[in-house]
């Protein structure tokens, strides 16, 4: 049997030490007082049953009975406290007093009979064994923890029914430390008798007291972080903790949130769905990643205006110190910011379509005046009739190949430029003279060399006219286009006489079009060649004239370039 004491004894030290790693000054008071009483009183309830003398199991016995007078008083206390139920002073001062007058009774034990009539202490084996004769006061003694007990039972379902502000967890687990208390009074004289179960049932109180004073911290971190920021105000605050309940929030929040009105403190935020949509949803997108912790939430039209309300919200954890316990959610109201951003927005939008329509005006006049251009150069030029109508249909033929491949990497506004480009790769020939421009036959040497500045002199007029857009990717094409067309891989073209890889993309694939055109097209000098012979031709020239890694494309292109040509 003092075996059992012992344990209960050295359980009652341990979680005292727990109690004090873990302790805050705002613990409730009367909780610490339980704590700092529960190991004396185990104490004496083991000395009782293994000292020596009798008179040292009389003290020890009236040591006991400082948990049966002031532990329940204390329970009473902290349910009151924890229930958010003002009590008075008049109240505390006169249940003090009832408490001591009765521990002054028991402190009576072996000199008057007011709280036993008679006591007898016998040695029975190793151990003591002690017959009491009750007194009125030990019947005081019963009634007062029953008033006492039933005080607190009445606290705890006041307010389990009626406070939802009162934390559900806390009420469920305050009623175990009372039922066990009240359970260990009682059945040490209607169920055991050879053992006093009363110093297992503390160590069970104070096992219940630590788990609740570790729930208490999330809501008085929650109640602190409220009331330091504000109660009402702009901004809302809602804490949840890790398992989803709902820890508290402001009377703002609730107004944005008019749901939260209906939860009770540590009622789960999953059960009803009706948080699915901003809460649990906010806390998923945080815990996904918690750098993703700025949301905007709107809200549906409120003030009948036709417009939402707008709220930036922030997430974040709760601390306890270094200790993440929770979630905080901070809502403001950014209303009127973010109506300002939309009609930013809208007039951006409004705007940007209407520098995109008159860029495109801008842009088609342009393009008329290229082709205005070309087709004057093509007008001047007797031998080309339709060479610019040709030739472009042929590079976007050779291009709709290329794109095909995905090595290529050819992207799409790189090919809408080219096929855009390619009626200018002439446009230097409008500064060529007449006599040479529609000379009939074939060109002197000295004639020739004339006539291969067009290419320099295009490149000029290309730069000229597109100096003013604002696309300068397809300036920089087009240009290459004029200047380079007439380049060869083996770098014996001209102007410049580049070679292989640095002739651009656009001008390699314009020079295969050029003479392609130049082949199967009938000038007045020479007849069209057939299809055949032109393919054999630039067939023969890849490596030489053209790029020969363009000519799987222009292989594959032939099918297409035959019939465009039978057909026009």
């Amino acid at each position: 049997m003092s075996y059992f004491y012992l344990y209960c004894f050295i359980a009652a030290i341990i979680l005292c030490i727990i109690y004090t790693l873990i302790w805050q000054k705002r613990f409730d008071i009367n909780i610490t007082f339980c704590f700092f009483m529960v190991p004396f009183i185990n104490l004496a309830y083991y000395l009782m049953y293994t000292v020596k003398k009798a008179d040292t199991v009389i003290f020890a016995l009236k040591i006991t009975y400082l948990g049966g007078v002031f532990l329940t008083w204390f329970i009473m206390l902290c349910v009151l406290n924890l229930c958010r139920i003002k009590i008075n002073r008049i109240f505390r001062l006169v249940t003090f007093v009832i408490n001591v007058i009765l521990y002054l009774s028991v402190l009576s034990i072996g000199f008057y009979p007011i709280f036993y009539k008679g006591l007898r202490v016998m040695k029975v084996g190793k151990s003591w064994h002690i017959v009491k004769d009750y007194a009125f006061m030990h019947t005081a003694f019963y009634a007062v923890i029953f008033l006492e007990v039933l005080i607190s039972l009445a606290a705890l379902i006041y307010s389990r029914i009626r406070k939802r502000d009162v934390p559900r967890r806390v009420l469920n687990l305050l009623f175990i430390p009372l039922i066990s208390c009240a359970v260990g009074y009682f059945s040490n004289h209607f169920i055991f008798t050879k053992i006093d179960i009363m110093p297992l049932m503390y160590v069970v109180s104070e096992m219940i007291y630590i788990m609740i004073v570790r729930r208490m911290i999330l809501y008085e971190l929650s109640d602190m972080v409220i009331e330091t920021m504000v109660q009402s105000g702009d901004t809302g605050f809602i804490n949840i903790g890790f398992d989803h309940s709902y820890l508290g929030s402001n009377a703002t929040a609730k107004k944005i949130i008019p749901h939260l009105t209906d939860l009770a403190i540590d009622d789960s935020i999953l059960i009803s769905g009706v948080f699915d949509n901003n809460i649990v949803e906010w806390i998923k997108h945080f815990e996904d990643d918690d750098r993703n912790d700025r949301i905007i939430y709107s809200r549906g039209d409120t003030d009948g205006d036709g417009s939402d309300e707008i709220y930036n919200v922030v997430v974040n954890y709760l601390y306890d110190g270094t200790q993440k316990r929770g979630y905080q959610i901070f809502l403001a109201d950014d209303t009127q910011n973010q109506r300002y951003i939309r009609l930013i927005d809208q007039y951006n939008s409004e705007l940007e379509e209407e520098v995109a329509a008159k860029t495109a005006r801008i842009t088609n006049m342009q393009n008329k005046m290229v082709m205005g251009m070309a087709t004057m150069v093509e007008g001047r030029d007797n031998s080309t009739g339709g060479h610019i109508r040709r030739t472009s249909e042929v590079v976007r033929i050779l291009i709709e190949e290329m794109k095909k491949d995905p090595a290529m990497g050819l992207d799409d506004k790189f090919c809408e430029d080219l096929i855009k480009a390619a009626p200018m790769h002439d446009l230097g020939k409008i500064a060529v003279d007449d006599d040479i421009l529609r000379k009939p036959g074939r060109y002197l040497p000295e004639e020739y060399e004339i006539m291969k500045t067009h290419a320099a002199k295009g490149a000029d007029i290309v730069r000229e006219i597109l100096k003013d857009t604002d696309d300068e990717q397809f300036s920089i094409l087009a240009e290459n286009v004029a200047h380079y067309h007439h380049e060869r891989w083996d770098g014996n073209g001209y102007p410049k006489h580049l070679k292989g890889y640095d002739i651009p993309l656009e001008a390699r694939i314009m020079a295969i079009a050029d003479v392609y055109d130049a082949l199967v097209s009938k000038r007045v000098y020479k007849e069209k060649m057939s299809f055949e012979e032109a393919d054999r031709i630039i067939k023969e020239n890849m490596g030489t004239q053209f790029d020969p890694g363009l000519y799987k494309y222009y292989a594959a292109a032939r099918p297409l370039l035959e019939k465009y040509y039978s057909e026009n």
